[in-house]
């Protein structure tokens, strides 16, 4: 069998879920498995007859009977958001989300006190915010670093008293850093958690293996590699490895390595969610997402030409993809033109992971790089894209469903259709 792996090689909002949907539509997925990010995800999925789901924790194939989910350790998991969004899917014609879900006990959880100081810190930055979704994902990513063997995990649920006492420690510590929180009492978090744990099928890192040998699995991705923990431009990134790297160990620790296919998506129009670089914004593009509306953390949605210098990056910081999938072909007429390379450069490389000096100052220079467009919009934007990134476009997507996707011939995808 082959698995895919999909990733977005943007600053996200490529249009994950609509690829993850459209292969879990057109052939036999076992399992979504997400592999990194947590509640701040939000893969937008529009089914032919209208009904449409913001996918967050569950796999963008939750909408096709059969397909289950699986949150790999990965994963900040937000139980809380997690009850919500399974209320939600089943307003729209899916009661057993809930069924079809397991979660690795090793998981780190997001609790009200992680999303608290979040915005605690988030709103100290003033002028200076980094475009946090405010949902405590980094946070509780931070704290896992800083205190491994206290840090509330998945598995903790099942036991009520160590739950409480981490949970308390956690309050007491952010709470000590940051003065008063914005959150619950302990004791008032702690039916909401052990709900979640009777309600859920909690399982340990052996079980990804029978999973992965069970059926085709698609690994989704959350954000995008532009905004990667240590590839993206320090400090408007995430705390969440967003490159392949994660779904690749996955599989190497079950004995499967190399048997997936990697798929990168991107827009025709470079987009970002929130402050930091985006060299070819352009406020004067006729466009509009109704699905990334301005809010009060990451601020608004902006909008570029396609910046292939940038893609070019993600692709060598990723290491590379099988294919690639073009969403938002239907807004190609609207202006739209190609950046191959910023004045005075046409590439720039990625660096060790780690250097976050480095990453700051290619920050800086961007902020300050100025695009060098194509004269002409191109005639062929498949084309265009697979000349300008040396990567080729197996799949073309001209609108939101599945049904507005395009296979190009003799490409990876193609047998699988």
């Amino acid at each position: 069998m082959n698995h895919v792996l999909v990733v977005d090689l943007g600053y996200g909002d490529a249009g994950k879920g609509t690829v993850v949907d459209w292969l879990c539509a057109t052939r036999p997925v076992h399992t979504v498995i997400r592999f990194n990010g947590g509640a701040q995800a939000a893969h937008n999925v529009v089914l032919r007859d209208g009904r449409h789901h913001t996918f967050a924790q569950f796999g963008a194939g939750t909408f096709r009977p059969g397909v289950r989910t699986h949150l790999s350790r990965h994963v900040v998991v937000d139980p809380l958001a997690l009850a919500a969004e399974a209320d939600h899917l089943a307003t729209v014609g899916v009661p057993d989300a809930l069924d079809r879900l397991t979660v690795d006990g090793e998981a780190l959880l997001a609790t009200p006190y992680h999303r608290a100081a979040n915005r605690a810190r988030e709103l100290a930055r003033g002028a200076d915010r980094h475009g946090s979704c405010g949902l405590g994902v980094g946070e509780a990513v931070a704290y896992g670093l800083a205190h491994p063997d206290e840090a509330p995990r998945v598995a903790d649920c099942r036991t009520p008293a160590v739950l409480r006492r981490r949970l308390a420690a956690l309050r007491d510590r952010l709470t000590a850093e940051l003065g008063p929180l914005d959150a619950p009492p302990v004791d008032d978090c702690l039916p909401a958690f052990t709900a979640f744990a009777d309600r859920v099928a909690i399982v340990d890192r052996s079980h990804l293996a029978g999973v992965l040998r069970a059926g085709t699995c698609v690994f989704e991705g959350a954000q995008g590699v532009l905004l990667d923990e240590w590839h993206g431009f320090h400090p408007y990134t995430t705390w969440s490895t967003t490159t392949f790297a994660n779904a690749e160990g996955l599989l190497a620790e079950a004995g499967l390595a190399g048997t997936a296919e990697r798929l990168g998506v991107l827009r025709v129009t470079t987009t970002r969610h929130g402050p930091g670089p985006l060299v070819t914004e352009d406020p004067t593009l006729p466009l509009a997402d109704a699905h990334n509306a301005t809010n009060p953390w990451q601020g608004r949605f902006r909008f570029g030409h396609f910046d292939a210098v940038a893609h070019r990056y993600a692709l060598d910081a990723a290491g590379g993809v099988d294919g690639l999938a073009l969403t938002h072909v239907d807004l190609a007429d609207r202006g739209l033109r190609i950046c191959r390379r910023y004045d005075g450069t046409d590439r720039l490389e990625p660096g060790p992971p780690g250097d976050l000096d480095r990453q700051a100052a290619l920050t800086a220079r961007l902020l300050a790089a100025r695009p060098v467009y194509d004269d002409d919009p191109p005639g062929d934007w498949p084309a265009a894209v697979e000349e300008a990134l040396g990567a080729p476009v197996t799949l073309t997507s001209h609108s939101p469903t599945a049904e507005g996707k395009l296979v190009r011939k003799g490409t990876l995808l193609t047998p699988f259709v």
